[in-house]
């Protein structure tokens, strides 16, 4: 009876609580560590995204996403958050196709993995071309950077100055070196200087005109309309407009929150890198499936998987951050 009890107890130990139990959920150790990795870097980008919301609604004055991210490819005039909206669409339509890559990976059906993993490859190419395009036009197109952020909004009623009302309010004015563009009068671009202050950046007062050489003096605007400081691609500098508010005072346009450009540019193209990441490993995994690699082992098309959950989290966090950044 001894000897029953000492051997059932040896059994237990042996092949029930000490051989390491069962695999949560039946999921190997490839998928773990992707889920462990996941859930990490979803704890970065929460900290981004929280200290990007915490710096948004301490300001007086930030830019406005419907009138920064209002430019569209091929399309003339403003097109409010459609382009973004686009690359949004794209990147979820390559998260579907990555799921039918991971359907026909159940099914071991080879060429079906490597047509939807093309697919999504492309999706993403053509999320990472979009975004290129839209710092293009935000670095050399608006003149936003990690360190000037030329949007910003009011925080006055006003009316925009022509040269001529700063030469009555007792003003100099300036001609500025200007390079040629096409549809801008070198003789046209001037700066003002109050008589008796020095020439120097901070006490510089434009004509409000856009990009075109279009002048909008005499135009009104009330608090929290957005504006952009033009930079001159014939002046090469920034040209803050000159407008008087409702007491009469000569004001001037001040510059957006540094932080903009620095959290912009640094929590899309940390996500952009992912992505970019993502691309190399599915053109990766791709060739491999074509090849016939995991077709031979024993957990068969589990990097599809994998490559897949990470796929999935990439598109999710971008709808995160296309919320805090082009919606809020």
């Amino acid at each position: 009876m001894a000897d029953t009890v000492v051997h059932e107890h040896h059994d237990e130990v042996e092949g029930g609580k000490w051989d390491g139990g069962q695999r949560p959920m039946d999921a190997s150790y490839g998928k773990l560590m992707m889920w462990y990795f996941l859930v990490s870097d979803a704890f970065t980008f929460a900290g981004f995204l929280i200290a990007y919301g915490t710096i948004r609604f301490s300001m007086p004055a930030w830019p406005v996403p419907d009138f920064v991210f209002a430019k569209a490819p091929f399309l003339d005039g403003d097109w409010p958050l459609i382009f973004v909206t686009f690359m949004t669409f794209v990147l979820i339509i390559s998260s579907v196709t990555m799921v039918r890559a991971v359907q026909e990976g159940a099914r071991e059906n080879k060429r079906g993995v490597v047509f939807w993993m093309a697919l999504t490859i492309v999706g993403g190419a053509t999320f990472l071309g979009c975004q290129a395009w839209e710092w293009n036009t935000m670095i050399n197109g608006e003149g936003v950077t990690v360190t000037k952020d030329p949007f910003s909004s009011h925080l006055e009623n006003g009316t925009y100055l022509s040269g001529e009302d700063l030469l009555a309010a007792d003003y100099l004015a300036h001609h500025v070196h200007t390079s040629p563009v096409e549809g801008v009068d070198e003789s046209e671009v001037f700066y003002y200087v109050k008589n008796g202050t020095k020439d120097i950046e901070e006490n510089r007062f434009f004509v409000k005109r856009d990009h075109h050489g279009h002048y909008h003096a005499g135009e009104s605007f009330a608090v929290k309309d957005p504006y952009l400081i033009t930079y001159g691609h014939d002046s090469h500098i920034y040209e803050p407009a000159a407008f008087k508010d409702e007491n009469g005072e000569i004001l001037k346009e001040r510059d957006g929150p540094i932080a903009f450009g620095s959290l912009f540019f640094f929590i899309t193209g940390f996500h952009g890198f992912h992505v970019l990441s993502g691309v190399v490993f599915l053109i990766i995994i791709m060739i491999n499936v074509a090849s016939g690699l995991y077709a031979k082992r024993k957990n068969g098309y589990e990097m599809v998987e994998k490559i897949g959950l990470y796929w999935h989290f990439v598109d999710l966090v971008w709808v995160f951050v296309f919320l805090c950044f082009y919606l809020l």
